[in-house]
């Protein structure tokens, strides 16, 4: 599916996305028009999902990372836990798992006692769960 040129290419982009067609094409030895048509089958065959800006949480001053495991009492399959969870802006990032627990939640808080706050008002408020427990990334 993908030849030695679209990985070097792909390796290119996922360390600087905006990376100019021109640069991209310089490193991997072909002409931009080249690497450009490369670029855009990439994206059109969803290879490339899409182009971000990373943000250094440090500097917005939430620079405590935790995953929070969540148990809830909905059924499965349900939605409605999780789409409650989304809505929480310091939930990043929201998982449905198999195993014990129901939900793996990525949360940036600001401390310790932002973090108690968020799962105490914000999470804890939610009706269908039940239990969770946090692990805080070093």
């Amino acid at each position: 599916m993908l030849d030695a040129m679209d990985r070097k290419i792909l390796a290119l982009l996922q360390t600087r996305a905006r990376m100019s067609n021109a640069e991209v094409a310089r490193q991997v030895g072909m002409v931009p028009s080249g690497t450009f048509e490369r670029i855009r089958k990439l994206e059109d065959r969803g290879v490339i999902a899409r182009y971000e800006a990373r943000v250094n949480p440090v500097a917005l001053g939430r620079g405590l990372l935790a995953f929070v495991f969540l148990r809830s009492k909905e059924q499965p399959g349900e939605l409605g836990t999780a789409e409650e969870l989304a809505k929480i802006p310091d939930v990043l990032e929201v998982h449905n798992i198999a195993g014990e627990d129901c939900f793996l939640l990525k949360v940036r808080a600001r401390d310790p006692q932002d973090l108690a706050r968020i799962i105490r008002e914000k999470i804890g408020v939610i009706k269908s769960v039940t239990s969770t427990r946090t692990t805080i990334a070093l």
